[in-house]
């Protein structure tokens, strides 16, 4: 009766042990939480976390132990090249981990975001224009059209009779909104030239033909909202807070030729 008990308290003690352990390999344990880890990096990559990815999970960290184990003995690990990879391998963990530790210290605030926001914003101010075209071959045929207009001609219809520019002309030369620097120079130029419902007083040409230009209106470029770029932003900061952090210990560290 007391060889049962013992045993039966031995079993109690054992099975915690071994839920800590995913797997036994040859000896050598799995630790259960280098599972969870391996899982959640590869949820965090988009793959739902399920028993079935659990097993797959183990199954290959078994598999990779199994290697390992055979590498060892096999005395890979003192192959030079060998050596000279898992140096590599080691510095670039660390460095990934001398990174992290860095930015969970000195994470980018709110008040960075918003001042990076601003700043890009007013760096962005431009216009756009609404504009109408006709694009003709020969140059006579534009002072035409620039007649006929300043004679009382509807602009939309000419551009639907003669304009030879098949996406626009079919909507009256509509070419909607668009910023000046979408366009050809010489087009772009006189664009910017021209005040609200003014159409140009010469044909104007580009490598497409001649041009006959109407602005319709203009207005300022709409810039998106702080929340649509907010990750984008962090991002950046992040990326600039490690660069300076780099260009710091670089510039503190000894190098000896």
């Amino acid at each position: 009766m007391k060889r049962i008990i013992t045993l039966m308290a031995a079993c109690a003690i054992a099975v915690p042990v071994m839920a800590q352990n995913a797997a036994v390999v040859n000896g050598q344990a799995i630790p259960a939480s280098q599972v969870d880890e391996f899982v959640k990096m590869m949820t965090e990559q988009g793959a739902p976390d399920s028993p079935e990815l659990r097993a797959q999970v183990r199954e290959e960290l078994i598999n990779r132990v199994v290697m390992v184990q055979a590498a060892e003995k096999a005395g890979v690990a003192d192959n030079p090249e060998v050596k000279a990879e898992l140096e590599l391998a080691r510095q670039s963990v660390l460095i990934r981990g001398l990174f992290a530790d860095y930015l969970d210290k000195h994470p980018v605030t709110e008040a960075q975001m918003q001042a990076e926001y601003d700043k890009l914003k007013q760096a962005n101010q431009r216009l756009e224009y609404k504009a109408q075209h006709i694009l003709v071959p020969e140059e006579k045929d534009a002072k035409d059209l620039i007649a006929k207009l300043n004679q009382g001609g509807d602009f939309a219809a000419l551009a639907k009779e003669h304009s030879q520019d098949p996406g626009s002309g079919e909507r009256g030369g509509d070419l909607g909104w668009s910023g000046a620097d979408s366009y050809v120079e010489p087009f772009a130029n006189a664009l910017r030239n021209l005040e609200k419902g003014q159409t140009t007083a010469e044909p104007v040409q580009s490598s497409f033909g001649w041009h006959v230009i109407r602005l319709e209106d203009t207005r300022q470029a709409q810039f998106p909202n702080f929340d649509q770029v907010k990750p984008q932003l962090e991002e950046m900061l992040r990326q600039q807070s490690l660069a300076k952090y780099q260009e710091g210990l670089r510039a503190e560290a000894k190098v000896e030729e």
